[in-house]
Parts: structure tokens; C-alpha cells; sequence
């Protein structure tokens, strides 16, 4: 099950995406200021985050550093700062997704599971019976058996 942080302020709006995202059988935890996040950051691992920009005591920007900085998860800001120069700081600071406020909750919905998906680690091996295919260690079988490949093959 894929954990989500919320990163809002408000908290009408934070509610709601709690209840969508919990529907959508997410687990997700709602913070309201910068030092919460990046407290909730450390103690847990998150598979997304959804980051206000305009928070009471910083802004999002720096949190969005933090998270990059410390690990590979996928943040999509939620906030109402839509102007050119906000959403090009967010992209060039790492976000992967920008949304603006007002947002419409299945646009929101659809962004994060396509987030989800494109984020999560391919396999290293592929298994197909009787084959098995592990990339990793270049190695190549039929029930059980190795298969020698050519360099073409491979």
C-alpha cells in the first residue's frame, strides 16, 4: 500500500484529500507546517508527497530540497501560487508535478497514480514459465536450466 505525506495548512483541504486518497486505499498522513514535514519525513518513508508551497512557518520550497536531497520520492506541489516563476522554482528545485489551487480532486487523483506507477522500480528479473530472465546478474534460463546466449542476444 502506497504511503502518502500531505503537506497543507489548511485544513478543509487537507481533510479532503485524506478522505479521497484513503478511498483510493492509500495511506496518508496530514501535516501542517515545514518543521512537521520534515519531522514526519524523517521517522516514516513515503512513497509520494503533496506539498503546499505557502506554509506558516516557510514554504515549500525548502521542504522539496529536503526530501530530494535525502531520497528519491516523488513530490507533486498542490498550492495557489500558479504564476510562471513559482512553477519553474518548483520543477528546477526537483518536483515532479505542479498543480494549482482551485484543483479538481480526479485530476488530482489521476497525477498521483500516474506518478505512482512511473516511480515504482522495475523488476530485475522477469519470470515467464518456463523462462526466467534476471537483468541484473545476466542470467537467462528454461526450467531451471541456464541458457547460453550470444553477445546479440544479450
Amino acid at each position: 500500500m502506497n504511503r502518502i505525506l500531505i503537506v497543507e495548512d489548511d485544513r478543509d483541504i487537507a481533510g479532503n484529500l485524506l478522505l479521497l486518497l484513503k478511498k483510493e486505499g492509500f495511506t496518508a498522513v496530514a501535516v501542517g507546517t515545514r518543521e512537521e514535514s520534515l519531522e514526519q519525513i524523517q521517522r516514516e518513508s513515503f512513497d509520494l508527497v503533496l506539498l503546499d508551497l505557502m506554509l506558516p512557518d516557510g514554504n515549500g520550497y525548502s521542504v522539496c530540497t529536503a526530501i530530494k536531497r535525502e531520497a528519491d520520492i516523488p513530490v507533486i506541489f498542490l498550492t495557489a501560487m500558479g504564476d510562471e516563476e513559482s512553477v519553474v522554482t518548483g520543477f528546477e528545485l526537483g518536483a515532479d508535478d505542479y498543480v494549482t489551487k482551485p484543483f479538481s480532486l480526479a485530476v488530482l487523483r489521476a497525477r498521483v497514480n500516474s506518478l505512482l506507477r512511473r516511480s515504482r522500480p522495475a523488476p530485475a528479473a522477469l519470470e515467464l514459465p518456463p523462462f526466467l530472465f534476471d537483468f541484473d546478474a545476466m542470467v537467462f534460463a528454461r526450467d531451471g536450466v541456464p541458457l547460453e546466449l550470444s553477445k546479440t542476444e544479450q
